[in-house]
């Protein structure tokens, strides 16, 4: 609409003039001032559907909030419905709807993460503690893993993450305003090359190596997607291969899964090894564009990949390469690939009905290669050491490593990289240090929230693709929680379906009510064995997605695996 359709703050109604025409238009009206205010954020560029949730961020980091002047404000000025905004902006957690009237949040956001980990260590006391006192202006809330499991209790004051939290630190930090993310100090572009960092892209586009030969180092080293799918990665880029061009790369820097925090710790300490991962994917699959989606809750990493990735576009080896840095908005369902296609498309992170798939139909409609982070980190090793080296790493017949972000009752919980196929026994006396004082081994999660819970007495299983799946557990994302003697495996689990309850999408009948009821139910002083099972065949059958179906292995574990927790 043109600025001369707007006066007074209003628009003209379309009718004034023909007849009797009512006082006012339908609908939330466009105020000139929120319409100005709307256009200097977005600046001159092209306003795209697409940066949708890029544009709302701008809104909130501005105000603390989504005015609901300023939405019906982008609206018109994006030309889309503001029903659509709307949906947009309520479905993802980090967005604060400001009706018309209401005050804006308060100045600083006290996020105190209450996922598995953070629950051993005391997230429940601490919130009750900050409740009690936490100062004006300042709001404490509850939140789903934050990506900091080795450092539980884990809080966001603000943007600033404070590790092994209490009430002491958080109240220094607020008293200090250090509400901003510390700035993480990491490999750059400089010392990734003196080390022989992009050599390797160097000869892919020199015509040294070609795209076959890539893609089948990558076969014979039997590497899989390591965001818990476990799909063969050379494959992947082959299917993609040999869709039709315009082709696309899309990284899933999405880590949402409770217990893990590899990603984080790999764009933390050498980010340019994912980031030439993904400039040989691109080039072996001739993509057009690369869009990396990062979730929220690492704002850090996001201010350190804007800041290499800018460095690469000045070296010139993303050699033109449309490059854009999406950023989350607190969802974990954008860590399902066709639900991070969505987000990135500006849409809610609903999943999409497969197939077809996103190597035939992905991003914007066209063949798109998705990749996780540590999946593209173990390209260039691969490739420069030979498809032998990583197969031979692994232990108990498998083959490969895996990178383990262990947390829970160890001594030295962190990101462990270690052979395929190794036990959690060996993982945590080998690795951890072993169990923390006074704890004895009880059981363990050994992929996540959505892995299931294994008891004490299975701990020699090799931990890899394929071996847990017989127990009704799997490895994911290879997130280990280990659990003590100290720790109650009812209180896991009903943890755990807390939080599928809180993050599943609603698309689908049997994932968004049967998390609920299964929470419900969870709750309850006695456990119903009986429709406990009827509702996760429910789930696990007709779930559109992945966290309806896999929700229920926590629960249907701890009745097969502890029983004397249930006497």
């Amino acid at each position: 609409m043109p600025d001369n359709e707007v006066a007074g703050g209003k628009p003209r109604h379309p009718g004034a003039g023909r007849g009797k025409a009512r006082p006012q238009p339908k609908g939330r009206q466009v105020d000139g001032q929120a319409l100005a205010e709307i256009r200097t954020l977005l600046g001159p560029g092209p306003r795209r559907r697409d940066l949708l949730i890029e544009y709302l961020h701008l809104v909130q980091d501005r105000h603390r909030g989504l005015p609901a002047g300023l939405l019906a404000a982008l609206a018109h000025e994006l030309k889309l419905p503001l029903a659509e905004v709307y949906e947009v902006a309520t479905f993802y957690h980090h967005f604060d709807m400001i009706e018309d009237g209401a005050p804006a949040p308060a100045a600083v956001t006290v996020r105190v993460c209450d996922s598995l980990s953070c629950a051993l260590a005391g997230a429940e006391r601490l919130m009750a503690a900050l409740a009690a006192d936490v100062g004006p202006g300042v709001r404490v809330v509850p939140a789903p893993c934050i990506g900091a499991c080795d450092k539980a209790p884990a809080v966001h004051v603000g943007q600033r993450l404070i590790a092994h939290a209490d009430a002491a630190s958080i109240r220094a930090a607020l008293v200090a305003g250090e509400t901003t993310p510390q700035p993480i100090s990491h490999r750059r572009l400089a010392s990734y090359r003196r080390d022989g960092g992009y050599q390797l892209l160097e000869a892919c586009r020199a015509g040294r190596r070609k795209p076959e030969e890539i893609i089948a180092v990558l076969e014979q080293a039997g590497l899989r997607g390591l965001g818990g799918a476990g799909f063969p990665t050379g494959q992947k880029w082959r299917l993609v291969r040999q869709q039709p061009a315009p082709r696309l790369l899309a990284i899933n820097a999405d880590e949402g899964e409770p217990g893990t925090f590899k990603d984080r710790y790999f764009l933390e300490t050498d980010p340019h090894r994912m980031l030439e991962g993904m400039l040989i994917g691109a080039w072996a699959i001739e993509a057009k564009s690369i869009y990396v989606y990062l979730r929220d809750e690492y704002p850090g990493i996001r201010a350190l990949l804007g800041e290499e990735l800018k460095a690469l576009a000045e070296s010139g080896l993303s050699q033109g390469l449309e490059i854009e840095l999406r950023r989350g908005a607190g969802a974990y369902i954008c860590g399902e690939e066709s639900a991070m296609l969505e987000s990135i498309e500006g849409k809610r992170g609903l999943p999409r009905h497969k197939p077809p798939y996103p190597s035939e139909v992905g991003l914007f409609g066209r063949p798109t290669l998705i990749n996780n982070v540590e999946t593209l980190h173990w390209v260039r090793d691969i490739v420069e050491r030979g498809a032998a080296w990583f197969v031979g790493q692994g232990e108990n017949g498998r083959k490969g490593l895996h990178t383990f972000s262990v947390s829970g009752r160890v001594k030295q919980p962190g990101v462990k990289i270690a052979p395929a196929g190794i036990t959690v026994r060996r993982l945590i006396d080998d690795f951890c240090g072993g169990m923390a004082a006074g704890h004895r081994f009880k059981g363990y999660l050994p992929g996540g929230a959505s892995g299931g819970i294994l008891p004490a007495s299975m701990a020699d299983l090799p931990l890899d693709f394929g071996t847990l799946e017989p127990h009704g557990c799997f490895i994911g994302s290879a997130a280990v929680v280990v659990l003590s003697d100290q720790d109650d495996v009812r209180m896991a689990a009903h943890n755990l379906m807390r939080f599928f309850a809180h993050e599943s999408c609603g698309q689908c009948t049997p994932c968004r009510v049967g998390t609920e009821k299964a929470a419900a139910l969870l709750g309850q002083p006695r456990w119903d064995r009986p429709l406990l099972s009827e509702l996760s065949t429910a789930m696990q059958d007709a779930s559109i997605c992945g966290l309806g179906q896999a929700a229920p292995n926590p629960m249907l574990t701890a009745l097969r695996y502890f029983p004397e927790d249930f006497a």
